[in-house]
């Protein structure tokens, strides 16, 4: 089922719509603000530099303030009634700013900034808690996608709706109050329809001290070493972003030499390239939490700022400025065109498997505090990330210039952030590896225990079986591999950071065969998948190999569900044994073979024996080898 099915579930729908036209009013109610200032007022210079720059900082505020009790709110109590109270509080924010637009009050109007920020603060954990509960974990990514697509969209309409309307010659500022109204008054409808989410932590004890309370969510945060570098790596995200929109409109003026369309032009090349890259992670990460897709987003990001300032080392300014139709027509531009929107592309790509990482590795009970822990650390980098523009600007950088900083940077924190958390990078090699060699086609994915330990037992026709169950299986599995396969080079390091279990013959290495059977235990002690091979060792003919009984040891020490699993269409593809055997090369014959995945219902341990499992995967394998 592709993701779009989602806007049509009442599962998704309401809440996709309550966020989006919320992100459309936060964004138009500040947009004709500024409009308002800039343009309808008699206003000096410095005033309108005071209110400006005042502005973000009145909005932001409450994310410092209170995220961390937003958190506890969304852990504490049922989901949907907070939404509609926030819609609410929404509808009563814009009526206020009725007052402010119609009779021109912008003391009055900066308050209701202030409410807006309060407004998406205590929005935002429920924003992304409540989706694993509305969701099952196969559509995770794909709801993730839409979100960020709705919401990157609604922004960007937002922003240029609130500019326009309070820009109409004489009802400007009717027709703003009109609109923000409006979307609200829509927005708390909307919200009427969203299923219960219920408390995911009701005998939390709130906390009313938001100082106190902080320090706890950040504790929190950072207790999963993984969970905080995605949060990292989200609000890294924010940071890039801040720098890049906050000079596009110079880009567009100077470098560009272009009109207020062509600023507009540059912001919906951004927006829309991010929404499509949002869209592309169901498909590219196979409908599963895949993690591999960041360092592919953090590599495209630096390639494409990096060219924006290579392209910008050429100015195409003119005496007068262009509209975006004859900037569009003017040389060169569509490799601007291009690199603008695949940053936005690539930025899809990375944010969106980061917050379903956050989300698939974050218990529920703890999800919404950590979501507002991330949203604390997006808001000082956001806060930083304009102190360091005002500061480039300052020294005198081109925006290019800019670009090539921004980009610069980008590799330093991704480095950083891949190398405090390999995971990110094994994912990323698996990613490119399995994707680059095979066309594979999972079945019965379904029958893949959501939680709890299980013994995954497979048939093993390649050295690459370990790493195309990686890719595919919608758990992370330890997979116990004979341990020549486990010290190849460079699969080293990702069977290594993957917590892959070497093993050895008894009579080869006795010392190996047993730490193999204590790590297995562990493993599924803790709850874990464990994925093991019985044959012992790859086929030699392509048939399937007589099962080894180190299955029934384990079971019988651990009694816990069995999953069958068969892979084919592999034997004769590359770094399967056939061309060994044949005396030849064992080049990538059957590149891109077509590969597929059969998943079993599970098998109570008792009924489970090896010769039983043997005809099993005989079974799903059939004759397809």
């Amino acid at each position: 089922m592709s993701q779009f099915a989602l806007l049509g579930s009442r599962r998704f729908a309401p809440f996709f719509w309550t966020q989006a036209l919320g992100a459309f009013n936060d964004n138009a109610f500040r947009s004709a603000m500024i409009a308002l200032v800039t343009f309808k007022l008699a206003l000096s210079q410095g005033e309108i530099s005071l209110y400006s720059n005042l502005a973000p900082a009145l909005f932001i505020l409450p994310y410092f303030l209170f995220s961390a009790s937003a958190g506890q709110l969304a852990e504490k109590f049922e989901k949907t009634r907070i939404i509609r109270y926030v819609k609410l509080f929404e509808i009563v924010a814009m009526a206020l700013a009725a007052y402010g637009f119609i009779g021109h009050h912008v003391a009055f109007l900066l308050i209701v900034l202030f409410m807006m920020g309060m407004h998406s603060t205590v929005f935002g954990p429920i924003k992304y808690a409540i989706l694993p509960q509305a969701l099952r974990p196969a559509e995770l990514v794909g709801g993730n996608g839409l979100v960020e697509m709705g919401t990157q969209m609604a922004i960007l309409i937002g922003i240029i709706a609130g500019a326009w309307v309070m820009q109409m010659a004489g009802v400007g500022s009717l027709w703003s109050a009109v609109m923000t109204i409006g979307i609200a008054v829509v927005g708390y409808v909307a919200s009427r329809f969203i299923p219960l989410a219920p408390a995911t932590a009701p005998g939390l004890a709130f906390n009313w001290n938001p100082l106190s309370e902080t320090a706890s969510v950040m504790r929190i945060t950072r207790a999963d070493h993984a969970v905080f570098n995605a949060v990292l790596g989200i609000s890294w995200y924010w940071f890039f972003g801040t720098v890049v929109v906050a000079h596009l409109n110079r880009y567009a003026s100077i470098t560009l030499g272009g009109d207020s369309s062509v600023y507009t032009f540059v912001l919906v090349l951004f927006s829309v390239g991010t929404a499509i890259g949002a869209l592309m992670c169901e498909k590219m990460s196979g409908r599963r939490v895949e993690i591999g897709l960041v360092p592919l987003g953090a590599f495209g990001l630096t390639l494409f700022a990096l060219d924006v300032y290579l392209r910008g080392s050429t100015t195409m300014a003119s005496d007068v400025p262009r509209n975006w139709l004859a900037f569009v027509h003017a040389s060169g531009s569509w490799r601007i065109v291009f690199d603008l929107t695949m940053i936005g592309v690539f930025s899809g790509l990375y944010v969106v498997p980061l917050f379903a990482f956050v989300q698939a590795r974050t218990p529920s009970d703890r999800l919404s505090r950590v979501i507002g822990g991330n949203n604390i650390v997006n808001a000082v980098f956001i806060v930083v990330a304009s102190v360091l523009g005002l500061v480039l600007d300052r020294v005198g950088l081109s925006v290019p210039q800019v670009f090539l900083v921004i980009a610069a940077l980008n590799v330093v924190v991704a480095v950083y952030i891949f190398t405090l958390v390999p995971e990110f990078l094994m994912r990323f090699i698996t990613w490119v590896l399995v994707n680059s060699l095979y066309r594979i086609r999972v079945d019965g994915m379904k029958n893949l225990p959501e939680e709890g330990p299980a013994v995954l037992v497979c048939n093993h026709v390649s050295f690459m079986d370990p790493l195309i169950l990686m890719a595919n299986l919608r758990r992370p599995a330890r997979f116990v591999m004979y341990y020549k396969i486990f010290n190849i080079p460079l699969l080293h390091f990702v069977f290594k950071t993957a917590k892959a279990i070497p093993i050895a013959g008894k009579k080869e290495d006795p010392a190996i065969m047993h730490k193999a059977f204590e790590d297995v235990d562990a493993a599924l002690a803790d709850g874990e998948l464990v994925c093991i091979f019985p044959e012992g060792g790859l086929t030699k003919d392509g048939s399937i190999q007589t099962f080894r009984p180190g299955v029934e040891k384990i079971l019988e020490r651990r009694p816990v569900p069995v999953v069958p699993m068969a892979l084919r269409g592999l034997w004769g593809s590359v770094w399967s044994r056939r061309d060994s055997m044949l005396g030849r090369s064992r080049l990538p014959r059957r590149f891109r073979a077509h590969v597929e995945l059969i998943v079993d219902a599970p098998k109570p341990a008792e009924d489970v024996n090896a010769a039983a499992l043997e005809e099993r995967v005989k079974v799903l394998r059939g004759d397809f080898a």
